[in-house]
């Protein structure tokens, strides 16, 4: 068996950039967000209505795939974004805009149901917040993918709604030790910021998760 721990939160939070400082400081490996190979989102991006559920349901089969990887193998793991976050965000907000019909939306949970119950979930969940739309439009701007260049506001707050009760969902529907971060003015990319942030999730997953040699060391 090995740790296994997932970073959730909105575009642009900072997951990529929290994915690399804890890899680096648990001696974690990464399972990096099927984004930039990803075949259909430059589409998807161009016509959510069309490519929406094309695009979960490719979300759905690399994540899973990712936790099957992780048990087998006798190590530690972070991934960048969660495999839950899937349906219990991006699935339902599409829907609620018209870009998954009725009967999709059905199919993917239906798919959801017969994947989920496979795997093991992580050990734990890292939930960055962050309250300023504006802060993840700079940051989704300043990383520059083509792809994302069309993402507004809007769109931004609306996934928000959803992900206010994300770490709530993490904690009473799947059982997930789930810790908050607010990313808003702590920025992980300079000295201060990553310390602090480092410290906290170590803090956190000592407390969560026991060790698991029986010499009270989880690092």
């Amino acid at each position: 068996m090995s740790r296994f721990v997932a970073l959730a939160g909105n575009i642009g939070v900072g997951k990529t950039t929290a994915c690399n400082i804890l890899a680096e400081e648990l001696g974690y490996r990464q399972l990096r967000e099927p984004v930039l190979d990803n075949r259909f989102l430059r589409p998807y991006y161009k016509d959510m209505s069309r490519w929406s559920f094309t695009l979960q349901m490719e979300f759905l089969l690399k994540r899973t795939e990712h936790h099957r990887q992780v048990h087998l193998e006798e190590q530690g793991y972070i991934q960048d974004r969660t495999l839950i976050e899937d349906p219990e965000v991006f699935a339902k907000y599409l829907h609620g805009l018209g870009h998954m019909t009725d009967s999709e939306l059905d199919l993917y949970f239906d798919y959801c149901r017969m994947l989920l119950p496979q795997i093991a979930q992580p050990d734990a969940i890292v939930f960055l917040g962050c309250s300023d739309i504006n802060v993840l439009l700079r940051r989704i701007a300043e990383r520059g993918r083509t792809e994302e260049s069309g993402i507004t506001a809007r769109f931004l707050r609306g996934l928000d709604h959803y992900y206010a009760t994300f770490p709530d969902v993490c904690e009473q529907k799947y059982n997930l030790p789930t810790l908050t971060i607010d990313v808003t003015s702590l920025d992980i990319r300079t000295n201060k910021g990553r310390n602090e942030f480092a410290s906290r999730v170590r803090t956190f997953l000592s407390e969560a998760l026991p060790a698991k040699d029986g010499s009270g060391r989880l690092f």
